[in-house]
């Protein structure tokens, strides 16, 4: 009886280690071994992986210089095509500008005459003309109107008026020109449209 009494003290006594201490008592492990173990690496190789980070680094800065100097030339490009549009703006605004400049002298001529009403009529008639035909110079013409068919690509109907002797749907009247440059508008012709009443009871 009592040897059956010491053999489980000795048992319960060994459940009751801790597994830490087993482990202390067994030793390190294997793996730790290997992890505390210092990799071997040739100077060769340290020489072979410095000299790789070297060339990328030389490369990297490369790069960097390279894009730094694409941006300012793409900068010095911008800045050249701004001043070249404003310089041909300038340029074509001064043209323009130039071809007015003798109609506004005959204006200032006009505006000084002590003539009568007809004959002040008659300069301004003829200042008309110059400015009309500086415009045909620019490719710029007038917008038909009168007789034509209404078109609102090109007429702004002001209202109708009833008339039998022109179709229905056609200008009437102008009351402000209308002008394009080639085929494109510049602003459309002011009108007023004929509304045929006998054209449409037909």
């Amino acid at each position: 009886m009592a040897e059956k009494e010491a053999e489980l003290s000795t048992l319960e006594a060994t459940e009751s280690a801790s597994p830490e201490k087993a482990v202390a008592e067994a030793g390190e492990s294997p793996a730790a071994e290997v992890r505390n173990e210092e990799l071997p690496v040739s100077r060769g190789e340290i020489d072979q992986l410095q000299a790789e980070y070297e060339q990328l680094k030389k490369e990297r800065d490369g790069l960097i210089e390279r894009l730094a100097r694409l941006q300012a030339e793409f900068e010095n490009a911008r800045k050249r095509s701004e001043k070249e549009k404003a310089d041909f703006r300038d340029y074509a605004t001064g043209s323009v500008v130039e071809q007015f400049l003798p109609v506004l002298d005959n204006f200032e001529l006009a505006l000084k005459s002590v003539g009568t009403t007809e004959q002040l009529k008659a300069g301004v008639e003829l200042i008309v003309k110059q400015m009309e035909e500086i415009l045909r110079g620019f490719q710029v013409q007038a917008v038909a109107t009168v007789g034509q068919e209404f078109d609102p690509r090109h007429h702004e109907a002001m209202g109708s008026v009833e008339r039998e002797d022109l179709p229905d749907q056609h200008v009437a009247e102008e009351i402000r020109k209308g002008y394009k440059l080639r085929e494109k508008l510049l602003r459309p012709a002011l009108v007023r449209v004929v509304s045929n009443s006998k054209q449409k009871s037909e």
